[in-house]
């Protein structure tokens, strides 16, 4: 039967832009279907070259705007005035959620999705990840091992360009790098005297989706650490930068903004997904477009919202829900501002510029055996940095002796983060709300809470940090354990996981859907555990794996 399109992929963010690039590059002609606006590469970043006092707020934000229509977005990290036009308005895109649960929903809705404002830090999972729902029967068992994304990690490693260094640890595998971006004199301080009384972890650079080196016609870093607004010299991995530009040079992209896909149409005499049906999100105006194979990557909780609002006869739950499980077993990272610390040792020593990139200290816990009263682990992510003018706000003084004194630089300080894996539970879910938006879609009802083994983690993420920290001359400023609402990592994930049994998830070990063969599902949706490292490498990994499977299968004429 012809087609539209032999593909269409719904979202254009991290793992959308992934799926067009290889679909495209592959031979198929992909429709690229992008809720929000467009953003041109470079002209498009209305704020990424202006000054503090070219800002109406200077970069502060108006407190009544935050309030009115930024109440969730403006609590994440990497929001401010600068950045705000890539975040979508609360009052715009509401969602629900209970009050036990709070979830706190960060979206980007424009081309390039939330690749603009990501946090670009990158590390693959090893077996102690994917072989962990067997060994302590949370979840169900991955259908995948490390071996299997292994080549597809070297494959996405490779274009994007991550700085990093190789350290050789079993329960972080080593990846493809360019030449890291050093640890300031106070991390590698710390470094030093952690290696030198534990055996058990070690402090390393952060592994980002920064370039330290051009490549491919993108510019290395300028140590600015304002990738929040776009970087125009396409420094970091972005849709924009990286992958748009890639299949866009097919000449086999269709890219269509400001396109809300409502449903997916199933056709009961093939079995298989056949149409999309879409709203203009300024008009109002519907079209449908048909493809040989769906891609969905709408970030996890809006895929699994189109696959619930696409109920037929034969899918009265959910497309490809005949498991039931569509929507459950959602997790996002716990997380919590473990300490932060005053340093008093190397004052004289500095940096130049502003690295966009952290230390980070691997998962130590529960790597060969069981040791502790709780399953898993949890990584630290941090930064040693000195105070600057901007304590001058908290500083006792006035005048010129106030002045003079913000001229030097301020103490050191460092700062760890826990980041603790969320075991996936059937409590944890997403579902379709009997309230609708402006466009007459339901609302998304998120509830989602951390339970007592992530309570756990953190309290003993808390107790280890401050133990790492007395290992330099340092005073305890703040520290915490309690975690974060659910959706304060970014992190969110799961919804249609996978796994081997189609009675127990929504797709098989190639993200292909079990019910609907010609639907593939490879953000964060798929998702069966959530380790406790960054999940977006290991999305674009298993897209590019993906891809390349439906790509054949279209060939083949399997589908």
């Amino acid at each position: 039967m012809k087609t539209d399109f032999d593909a269409i992929v719904i979202g254009s963010g991290i793992s959308g832009g992934w799926a067009a690039k290889e679909l495209t590059e592959r031979g198929l002609r992909v429709l690229l279907l992008e809720r929000g606006r467009n953003i041109e590469h470079g002209s498009g970043y209305s704020n990424e070259m202006k000054a503090p006092w070219e800002m109406p707020f200077m970069g502060f934000n108006n407190p009544e705007l935050l309030q009115q229509d930024y109440a969730v977005q403006s609590k994440g990290m990497n929001f401010d005035e600068w950045s705000m036009p890539h975040f979508v308005k609360d009052s715009e895109h509401p969602y629900l959620t209970p009050e036990h649960s709070n979830f706190q929903w960060r979206r980007g809705y424009q081309l390039g999705g939330r690749s603009l404002t990501w946090g670009r830090q990158c590390y693959r999972w090893s077996d102690l990840d994917f072989a962990a729902n067997k060994k302590d029967g949370y979840g169900i068992d991955w259908p995948v091992r490390y071996q299997d994304l292994k080549p597809w990690y070297d494959h996405v490693e490779s274009f994007i360009g991550i700085n990093g260094t190789k350290e050789n640890l079993p329960q972080l595998p080593d990846g493809i790098f360019q030449p890291h971006m050093p640890l300031s004199a106070i991390e590698q301080l710390l470094a030093d005297r952690i290696a030198k009384n534990y055996q058990d972890r070690k402090l390393i650079p952060g592994r980002s989706a920064n370039l330290t080196q051009a490549k491919d016609g993108r510019a290395p870093c300028q140590y600015r650490y304002i990738c929040h607004r776009g970087c125009s010299f396409g420094a970091y991995f972005s849709t924009q930068s990286s992958t748009l530009p890639a299949a866009k040079a097919t000449g086999r992209l269709t890219l269509k903004t400001d396109v809300i896909v409502d449903t997916i149409d199933h056709d009961s005499a093939t079995g298989k997904a056949s149409h999309v049906n879409c709203i203009n999100s300024k008009t109002g105006q519907r079209t449908r477009f048909s493809a040989k194979l769906f891609f969905l990557n709408a970030s996890a909780f809006n895929s699994v919202g189109l696959l619930l609002r696409s109920r037929s006869e034969h899918f009265p739950n959910g497309l490809a829900n005949r498991s039931g499980t569509l929507g459950k077993y959602i997790m996002d990272h716990a997380h919590s501002l473990s300490m932060v610390a005053s340093v008093h040792e190397l004052e004289d020593r500095s940096y130049f510029g502003n690295r966009p990139s952290n230390f980070i200290i691997p998962r130590f816990t529960n790597l060969e055996k069981q040791q502790h009263d709780f399953v898993r682990g949890y990584s630290y992510q941090g930064v040693g940095f000195r105070t600057n003018w901007k304590r001058g706000a908290r500083s006792q003084g006035t005048g010129q002796a106030l002045k003079n004194a913000l001229t030097k630089q301020g103490e050191w300080r460092i700062l760890m983060v826990a980041f603790a894996e969320c075991l996936p539970q059937e409590y944890n879910r997403v579902t379709l709300a009997n309230k609708l938006d402006k466009w007459g879609l339901p609302l998304l009802n998120i509830d989602m809470r951390h339970g007592e083994n992530e309570e756990k983690l953190l309290r003993h993420a808390q107790t280890q940090a401050k133990k790492m920290l007395k290992l330099v001359n340092s005073n305890v400023l703040a520290s915490h354990n309690a975690p974060e609402p659910g959706g304060a990592a970014v992190h969110e994930m799961g919804g249609a996981r996978m796994g081997a049994n189609p009675n127990q998830s929504v797709v098989n070990g190639n993200n292909q859907c079990h019910d609907v063969n010609n639907i593939f599902i490879t953000d964060g949706a798929a998702m069966s555990s959530s380790a406790n490292q960054n999940p977006s490498l290991t999305y674009m990994a298993f897209t590019a794996r993906a891809a390349a499977l439906a790509a054949d299968m279209v060939k083949s004429g399997a589908l």
